[in-house]
């Protein structure tokens, strides 16, 4: 039977990613979420935390979109965030 998880047991592979360009950004959750609905995708602060925390998948649709947002390439989402 198929897991559709990470080894770790997340339901996503970029999340951190997505909470390390969000604070290298120095903004909140909850701006995020806002600059994610500027570019079309409905999604409130409480879904960002549930991403980044792993407990959420994510759409390839939401992928492209946090790329737009962060001014990365989709790849730098889905590629171990160097610490």
């Amino acid at each position: 039977m198929f897991i559709n998880k990470t080894v770790d047991g997340l339901n996503n592979i970029c999340g951190k990613n997505i909470a390390q360009f969000r604070m290298k950004m120095g903004i909140s959750q909850r701006e995020l979420a806002d600059q994610m609905q500027l570019v079309g995708i409905d999604i409130d602060k409480n879904a960002i935390q549930r991403i980044e925390c792993g407990k959420r998948f994510v759409t390839d649709i939401e992928v492209i979109a946090f790329a737009k947002v962060f001014n990365v390439t989709f790849e730098e989402l889905l590629v171990k965030f160097s610490e």
